[in-house]
C-alpha cells in the first residue's frame, strides 16, 4: 500500500501538504521569524508518532474494556548537535485518567502499541532511543 502526499510551496519557509481530503500547514522559524504561523515539519513528526501511540492504545484500552479519560501523550525531543539534525532521544510521557488497578493493563497497552502496533514508533525507533513515563490521574 503506498501513502501520497503533495507538498507545495507558498512563501518564505512556508508549505501546504495535501493528504486526502485533508491539507496542513507547516513552517521553519528562520532567522528574523522565530513565531511561524504553523508547526514545523520535525515537530509534526512527533505529533504523528503521538497520534499513532494514542490510537493504538485508545483501541487497546476499549477492547480490554477499560475506562478512562483525559488521557494525553506529551513527547519531549532532544535533538542531535550536528547536521543534519534529527531526534536522538523522544520521552513519551503518558498522561491518563484511570482506576489506579487497571495501571497493568494501560502498561500492556503501552507495550503493545511501542513494540508490535505503532508504525511511526518503529520508524523512530530506527534513529532515537524512546522512553516513556505513565502518569496514572485518579478518577
Amino acid at each position: 500500500m503506498s501513502h501520497i502526499v503533495t507538498t507545495s510551496y507558498n512563501l518564505g519557509m512556508s508549505f501546504t501538504s495535501h493528504i486526502d481530503s485533508h491539507t496542513l500547514q507547516m513552517e521553519s522559524s528562520v532567522p528574523g521569524n522565530d513565531s511561524p504561523g504553523a508547526p514545523s515539519p520535525k515537530k509534526l513528526m512527533l505529533a504523528s508518532l503521538t497520534g499513532c501511540t494514542g490510537v493504538d492504545i485508545v483501541s487497546i484500552l476499549e477492547k480490554m474494556k477499560v475506562s478512562f479519560s483525559d488521557f494525553t501523550i506529551t513527547a519531549i525531543a532532544d535533538l542531535s548537535a550536528s547536521h543534519p539534525q534529527i531526534y536522538n532521544r523522544v520521552k513519551l510521557e503518558y498522561r491518563i485518567k484511570i482506576d489506579e488497578a487497571e495501571r497493568p493493563r494501560m502498561e500492556r497497552a503501552m507495550k503493545l502499541s511501542e513494540e508490535k502496533y505503532c508504525g511511526v514508533m518503529a520508524m523512530f525507533k530506527a534513529f532515537a532511543t524512546i522512553e516513556t513515563h505513565l502518569e496514572i490521574v485518579p478518577q
